[in-house]
């Protein structure tokens, strides 16, 4: 489980991003992925999975 933090998110559209807090890294966050509601700047725990893009959050949930 990865802790990170929601950089972006739109919920009109139902996607953003989070950065995780130990690397860096940016990965893509659709609202299927989602345990709870997120907006920006939520701290927030998640699995990565491969998708059609790359990488991306799944089971993101709040801390």
């Amino acid at each position: 489980m990865n802790k990170g933090t929601v950089k972006f998110f739109n919920e009109t559209k139902g996607f953003g991003f989070v950065v995780d807090d130990e690397t860096g890294k940016e990965y893509f966050v659709h609202v299927t992925g989602l345990k709870d509601k997120i907006t920006q700047n939520d701290k927030v725990s998640f699995d990565i999975e491969e998708g059609r893009k790359g990488l991306n959050a799944v089971n993101v949930a709040k801390i």
